[in-house]
């Protein structure tokens, strides 16, 4: 199995800039993997606020669905994936009414067979108050389980808060 590396934080953290700077240290064939969609004007600052740090080096990809078929396409020791978000991609599966345990599952164990390096950006959203609705707490749930699932395969995993990583395995 290649190397995986898991990144978590919250909101605003620095955890895109620090898997950016991940990514770029280790002298591969940078691909980003995007699993943002542009439905408003205000998702469309935050995906130019991360194009605009991205370097003409990387090759770069946008996949809101798929990105177990994507990373298979760039399976390469020469080349290292980093997906930008895991909970970004989760939103996703909800919107489009997509069996989110099947998705992991098929996220999981098509990783196994891989050689390419891939890093993966995921908000840690359990670290608040539980949600009031039905759908948020829908979301934590599965975004928890998500993080727990890509943590328990990684071989590093960090938090990002402030800035500053934690080194929490490897």
């Amino acid at each position: 199995m290649a190397k995986i590396t898991l990144i978590l934080g919250g909101t605003r953290s620095g955890k895109s800039v620090f898997a950016e700077n991940y990514v770029l240290s280790a002298n591969k064939v940078p691909v980003y993997l995007a699993t943002a969609e542009i439905f408003n004007e205000e998702m469309k600052k935050r995906v130019d606020m991360h194009r605009s740090r991205r370097e003409s080096g990387w090759i770069n990809v946008e996949e809101p669905i798929d990105i177990m078929g994507e990373i298979a396409k760039h399976n390469s020791e020469q080349k290292i994936v980093l997906v930008d978000c895991l909970s970004v991609w989760l939103g996703n599966l909800l919107e489009h009414h997509r069996n989110v345990e099947t998705e992991m599952v098929k996220l999981v164990d098509g990783l196994a067979g891989l050689e390419v390096e891939t890093v993966f950006v995921s908000s840690e959203v359990g670290l608040g108050i539980v949600p009031d609705n039905k759908l948020a707490r829908e979301f934590s749930d599965y975004a928890g389980l998500m993080n727990q699932k890509i943590a328990n395969i990684a071989e590093t995993v960090f938090f990002v808060a402030a800035g500053l990583p934690l080194k929490l395995k490897g």
